[in-house]
């Protein structure tokens, strides 16, 4: 994907937030990687309503700013802590949606899981990531939960989730939101009652298979080129390639309409067994 159309879906996808009151005044915050150390970000102080293209920035590996005319994010760290951890992940999206956030306020996980379809797309559970003070300790406190999951609650602060694109990653923060909603009106009719033991284990065989998660994860490290310098063509089949080759190939990442048809016939086949 060119730039230009990234930073309009990533600029199109923060008006969103802003149009479903996930933020408010300069809440949220979204980046997208651009390739060889290059990230997009939203620039701070800005409403997310406000956001455009060209208010974009682009900041490197440590979060300093390389182009754009507004300061990054207080919270890029947090992004950044994502980005290193997952090669599969291309974007990264914080809000606070009311309804999560409130649970994350109130200390009320959604940690159980509840629906079979969430299990798939997000795992076993939406952990809640202990609060630290902003910073270098906010993100070690972030850490161990990359790995295994695509969202989680920031305590005391609201949601942030990762994707391949930004479809993706939006499409999991309002699944959080939806959980949580729904999380909400089963406390009101007596509590959560979780999914039963025996249907978590086909549940998330099929998430490996659609190459969700962790499995996405891997197989992105699995296929990255290892970069050498060459000064000839590498052997045809080679996992070598040469230096001036390192960047990702776009057509490797599936499609949002993919991955949703592959959930669709996975959940169905593990719920038939």
């Amino acid at each position: 994907m060119s730039e230009s159309r990234l930073r309009a879906e990533v600029a199109d996808y923060a008006r969103r937030l802003h149009a479903r009151g996930w933020v408010a005044n300069h809440d949220g915050n979204l980046t997208a990687r651009l390739g060889e150390g290059r990230y997009l970000a939203t620039p701070t102080a800005t409403s997310k309503a406000a956001i455009d293209g060209a208010s974009l920035l682009i900041v490197d590996e440590s979060g300093a700013r390389v182009s754009g005319s507004k300061k990054p994010f207080g919270e890029i760290g947090l992004h950044l802590t994502v980005f290193r951890a997952r090669p599969d992940v291309h974007v990264v999206v914080h809000a606070h949606p009311p309804t999560a956030t409130g649970f994350a306020v109130a200390g009320v996980g959604l940690d159980r899981p509840m629906i079979a379809e969430a299990v798939v797309s997000l795992g076993p559970g939406v952990p809640t990531v202990p609060f630290a003070a902003p910073g270098e300790a906010s993100c070690r406190a972030l850490a161990p939960f990359v790995e295994n999951h695509d969202a989680v609650l920031l305590a005391h602060h609201g949601v942030l989730a990762w994707g391949a694109d930004v479809e993706q990653a939006f499409l999991r923060l309002e699944l959080v939101e939806h959980l949580a909603r729904v999380a909400l009106v089963a406390h009101q009719l007596g509590g959560v009652r979780p999914l039963p033991e025996f249907a978590l284990g086909a549940l998330l065989e099929s998430r490996r298979k659609a190459g969700l998660g962790r499995a996405a994860s891997a197989a992105a490290t699995e296929k990255a080129p290892r970069a050498v310098i060459a000064c000839a063509p590498p052997p045809p089949g080679s996992d070598v390639v040469l230096v001036e080759d390192r960047r990702p190939r776009a057509s490797a990442i599936a499609s949002p309409g993919d991955l949703a048809t592959i959930i669709r016939q996975e959940i169905a086949a593990a719920l038939k067994k």
